[in-house]
This record gives C-alpha cells, sequence and structure tokens, in this order.
C-alpha cells in the first residue's frame, strides 16, 4: 500500500496499529500494509469496526490472492468482521479497488480486475 493511505490508516486508527513503530521482534505491522492500494476502503471499513473493539493488529497482506487480517487476540464479533472483510477481498481487485476475480500466474495468486490483469 503506498505512503499516504499508509499513514492515513495509521493515523486514523492509531490504538489498531499501534504495532506500525515497533520493530520486526515485536510487530509484523512494521512492515506496513502488505497489499495494494485496491484494498484501502475495505481495510478502513473493518478498521472502522476494530478499533472501538480494542483489537491490535499484528500484520495485514496479501496471501493466497486474499486479505489476511491477523491480530494478537479478539472476541467472536471481530473475528466474524475479519472473516467478512478477508471474504470480500477476494472479490475486489487489490490493485485498483473494482470488482475482480482471483487468477493464477506463474504460480502466483492475484485478485485483480479485467484490466489489472490484462497487465500482469
Amino acid at each position: 500500500m503506498n505512503k499516504e493511505n499508509t499513514e492515513a490508516l495509521i493515523k486514523r486508527f492509531p490504538n489498531l496499529y499501534q504495532g506500525c513503530g515497533l520493530s520486526p521482534k515485536e510487530s509484523n505491522m512494521c512492515f506496513g500494509f502488505e497489499c495494494g492500494d485496491g484494498w484501502f476502503d475495505l481495510i478502513e471499513e473493518l478498521s472502522t469496526k476494530l478499533e472501538p473493539m480494542g483489537v491490535i493488529a499484528t500484520q495485514v497482506k496479501e496471501k493466497y490472492g486474499g486479505l489476511r487480517f491477523y491480530v494478537a487476540s479478539a472476541t467472536d464479533e471481530a473475528w466474524d468482521l475479519i472473516d467478512e472483510a478477508e471474504e470480500k477481498s477476494e472479490a475486489i481487485c487489490e490493485t485498483c479497488g473494482d470488482p475482480g476475480r482471483l487468477r493464477t500466474n506463474q504460480g502466483w495468486d492475484k485478485t485483480l480486475c479485467d484490466a489489472c490483469g490484462a497487465v500482469v
């Protein structure tokens, strides 16, 4: 994710993303959001719901073409929200945010729209 979107999420949700200022030994959030900007709105929506619950993110990334949102601990309600967002990511282009689908290219899975998928 680009620097501006990363900074916007960290500023708006400082408790959720408090690991962004830690070392790699303490939190994988030090690497930022390891996914494309197309999922910014999805992550922002999820963050809006999780921040008041006191959840702390430990890593946010793309894996096997979908969003993976790891936390230190969470309630069942928070886990349900995370599962829902991860499932939604499989239909949103990771690059641009348009509707997309899972594509495999040279062994790598990515969720992309037709336009972004044609570039890969």
